[in-house]
């Protein structure tokens, strides 16, 4: 090991502090990070999913997807701090990529390799820490999945377990193309990776006895905008639909665009109230939308809304049954009112 030595004026010592060491395989773990040139893209909804999902199943301010650079450590994806990379040598996944397991750090205030470690005595105060090592199809270590806190924390099996497969999906991005998980027209989850995420964040939800709820939504008129205006019309609808949602609904919340013009939110915390007010913010913002809008069309939408409560368990299978059912009633039911006018 070695360490970084830094002076501390309060008491007039040269405080240690350890630094990671660097891999045995190290150029080839930089060759292969260099390889998926991701180093130092623009930020991607398929990995601040993850973070973003990260932070509300563990309650923590920071998340991050880190790679481990020759002499930094870069976020891929970073909720909750400023900066968007930090030395390598002051680093905690720097730690983490050593081993097989995660690194967790309960304490570092406490911890001899951290303790006077300028990210634990100034911002951002890290004392609880637990890194996933990012595995690449070859074995190398690229980086972690994260998460911080300025309060001493501890991990049980199952929130590791947890945490260990959102990993897992972070991997899977940096080694997937960027169509496996995302919808090339809205830039959202697509069917698949939706999925994936929702499934974990209802398993949160069941283990914790939290609620949570699934909006399904579908374009009214989405057929007739096609014939008439043409299918660049109807893609600009969709991308336009996808923008509103990701503003009216959290950060936290799983949005997809399932297929055509059907849509659906996965609002883990959210009971059946909580979920129908979302709807009403989304209303509220398509009205928005539609009243400054210079297309020659109106942006409208039905709805179904499932939700599952500690009494009632329901899978995300029958959530998206429930809330679809509840959807094309809601649609009828518009239809019947328009016809009833004319």
């Amino acid at each position: 090991m070695w360490y970084c030595l830094r002076s501390n004026k309060a008491f007039g010592l040269v405080l240690m502090m350890e630094a990671p060491q660097i891999p045995g395989n190290e150029q080839q773990r930089l060759d292969t990070l260099s390889s998926l040139k991701v180093l130092d893209t623009g930020s991607e909804e398929r990995f601040d999913r993850i973070t973003r999902l990260a932070r509300r199943l563990f309650d923590v301010p920071i998340a991050l997807v880190s790679l481990v650079d020759e002499n930094r450590q870069w976020f891929k994806s970073c909720y909750g701090l400023d900066t968007r990379e930090t030395g390598r040598d002051i680093s905690f996944c720097g730690h983490a990529i050593l081993g097989d397991e995660p690194f967790i750090v309960e304490d570092a205030s406490k911890d001899s390799r951290f303790w006077d470690n300028p990210l634990v005595v100034g911002d951002p105060n890290i004392r609880f820490y637990t890194g996933v090592p990012l595995v690449h199809e070859d074995g190398m270590k690229l980086g972690t999945l994260c998460i911080i806190d300025s309060r001493p924390r501890h991990l049980d099996s199952d929130a590791l377990h947890d945490l260990i497969d959102l990993a897992k999906m972070a991997e899977m991005e940096l080694s997937l193309t960027h169509h496996a998980s995302m919808d090339d027209l809205t830039n959202i989850s697509n069917r698949r990776g939706f999925m994936r995420l929702a499934t974990k964040s209802v398993n949160h939800c069941q283990y914790g006895s939290i609620p949570y709820s699934l909006a399904y939504f579908d374009l009214n008129g989405f057929k007739a905008i096609n014939d008439q205006h043409g299918h660049s019309a109807g893609d600009e609808l969709l991308k336009q639909f996808a923008n509103i949602l990701k503003v009216s609904f959290r950060d936290s919340d799983v949005i997809t665009r399932l297929g055509g013009d059907e849509f659906a939110v996965l609002m883990s915390g959210a009971a059946q109230t909580v979920a129908h007010i979302a709807v009403q913010r989304l209303e509220k913002a398509v009205e928005a939308f539609n009243r400054t809008s210079s297309l020659p069309y109106r942006l409208c939408f039905s709805f179904g809304v499932a939700s599952s409560s500690v009494q009632k368990h329901l899978s995300l299978m029958q959530l998206l049954e429930e809330a679809d059912k509840k959807m094309y009633q809601h649609k009828r039911e518009r239809k019947a009112k328009l016809a009833n006018q004319d």
